[in-house]
């Protein structure tokens, strides 16, 4: 039986520290599913369609790797994807803390969804798609912080 996991997020960009818990998740895991959440209450930096290439672009030719969007409850979009948990990244307490009642709320909904935390590796714990989207908005370059042979401005 393959074991699948849901990574949900916005993805506005996705970056580096994304795809770091992405790596970490596929050693749990047999195949991940990268989800963009949909929010018609917010305008991103990137429009969904755009976060959806860029992040396929990067995972190119890995097919235990699938990018998908949804405008559901995380959980039910699980259900949908057949993930029996959802990944979730934590760089400090207060991504704990927050993660922990989420995981609460979600038991309570969905009975057989796990959440596992992915501690984000020290050497992109400080990269988050805010950081980047505030440094794009200076006109301070941004590649450091994405994978590797992504320019955004391909996507802008």
């Amino acid at each position: 039986m393959q074991r699948t996991a849901i990574f949900p997020g916005s993805f506005d960009p996705f970056t580096r520290g994304h795809k770091a818990v992405v790596e970490e998740a596929l050693r749990l895991f047999d195949r991940v599913v990268i989800a963009i959440g949909h929010n018609t209450q917010k305008r991103g930096m990137l429009d969904i369609e755009r976060r959806k290439q860029l992040i396929e672009r990067v995972y190119e030719g890995d097919d235990r790797v699938t990018v998908t969007t949804y405008t559901t409850l995380t959980g039910d979009e699980a259900r949908r994807v057949g993930a029996t948990a959802i990944v979730r990244s934590v760089r400090n307490g207060a991504d704990f803390d927050y993660e922990r009642t989420m995981d609460h709320a979600n038991r309570a909904i969905f009975p057989e969804l796990r959440t596992v935390i992915v501690i984000a590796p020290a050497d992109v714990e400080h990269i988050s798609s805010s950081l980047v989207r505030e440094l794009h908005a200076f006109n301070h370059p941004v590649e450091q912080f994405l994978p590797e042979g992504i320019r955004l401005e391909e996507y802008l």
